[in-house]
């Protein structure tokens, strides 16, 4: 029947549409609000907000898009069955082996993509989000700095003012500094500056300049001091990420890898896709509902189970990092009888019971 699988891809395609816009909207306002809140700590340059954000969703689309694929799915099926199509179409005889079709090209593909962001769009997000976090703390421009005007150190604790810049942020002109620290001020001038990064921070390198340092109170505890060359240690921002960390390490090298770490992560991004593929079956089945019944309870378990599906994930990957469960075993206890348990759910459903009389003894 050609035009019932178009119908129904239709109805299960649009509906899962709906649902990952509706979740994609409302997860960037928390994704905008993590990284607002990086920004304001100094761990993220202000300069890099909209790239940020847009690896950040990235990253977060494994978690997301399980969610949507199993609550379109929920209700597509729900409208089939409130609006009695699905017992006609069960009278003639589509059961769930007929809806497998239509059901898998909408499943099918998501659960591939899924498989992508988790094994390779994912880890490649991190990965490039750090590198441009270490290559915006090198430039002040990245990091918010203009000429001519006043601008506060990433997560406070200070002032600073370059008359002129050059076009890669690097090479400054007349500075002034204003820090505060420990109830103590320091104003430092210089003609020239520069930024440079090494693996112990930020300085900013001046030159030809003076400095002055003293109480913030009362007090007359002040040095003045004059310099040709002069240090400054910039506001500590994220510590840098060692290269071999797991979580920004491709997923092919960490087959080879036998540190637990290593292991915990790459369970992390094998299970979202199996995830996904059982909650979409389970979808089908909790969707079943009688005609004028209210369907969004169902929902609720439906979101519930996708809810402790993920925690135990995450739980389970801390446990395997840590050592308490093997890594041989890794998340297969928790991803191998979910599925199973699916798809006998899924085969099962409006398969009729024997009537009365033949279960009795």
């Amino acid at each position: 029947m050609p035009k019932l699988d178009s119908y129904l891809f239709r109805e299960f395609a649009q509906s899962t549409f709906a649902a990952l816009v509706v979740l994609l909207i409302v997860s960037l306002g928390g994704v905008f609000a993590d990284v607002l809140g990086d920004i304001a700590r100094g761990r993220v340059p202000a300069g890099l907000m909209l790239a940020q954000l847009g690896l950040q969703v990235l990253n977060y689309l494994p978690l997301i898009l399980p969610l949507g694929l199993m609550l379109g799915l929920m209700l597509a099926v729900g409208r089939l069955y409130r609006d009695t199509e699905m017992p006609v179409l069960t009278s003639v005889g589509v059961g769930p082996g007929r809806l497998l079709r239509p059901l898998m090209l909408v499943v099918g593909p998501m659960v591939l993509f899924i498989g992508a962001c988790s094994l390779w769009l994912g880890p490649w997000a991190r990965d490039y989000s750090q590198r441009m976090i270490e290559a915006g703390q090198r430039s002040l421009l990245v990091s918010g700095l203009e000429a001519g005007r006043f601008v506060e150190f990433p997560g406070g604790g200070g002032v600073i003012y370059v008359n002129a810049m050059s076009d890669d942020g690097s090479q400054l002109g007349r500075v002034f500094v204003y820090r505060q620290d420990d109830g103590r001020m320091d104003v430092t001038t210089a003609m020239t500056g520069e930024l440079t990064v090494d693996g112990d921070g930020r300085f900013l390198r001046l030159d030809e300049g003076f400095r002055v340092e003293g109480p913030l109170d009362a007090g007359l505890d002040f040095r003045l001091m004059r310099y040709a060359s002069n240090e400054l240690r910039l506001p500590s921002t994220e510590a840098r990420s060692r290269s071999d960390e797991p979580e920004l390490a491709p997923t092919w090298t960490l087959f080879g890898d036998d540190r637990p770490a290593a292991q915990a992560q790459l369970h992390f991004r094998m299970a979202p896709p199996l995830l996904a593929l059982a909650f979409a079956l389970l979808a089908v089945r909790l969707a079943r509902s009688p005609p004028r019944q209210a369907r969004y309870g169902r929902m609720m378990m439906g979101f519930l189970a996708y809810v402790l599906g993920m925690n135990l994930m995450i739980m389970g990957t801390d446990w395997v990092e840590d050592g308490k469960v093997p890594a041989a075993l890794g998340l297969w206890w928790l991803v191998l009888p979910l599925l199973a348990f699916c798809i006998w759910m899924y085969v099962t459903d409006g398969r009729l019971k024997a009537p009365v009389w033949k279960r009795l003894p």
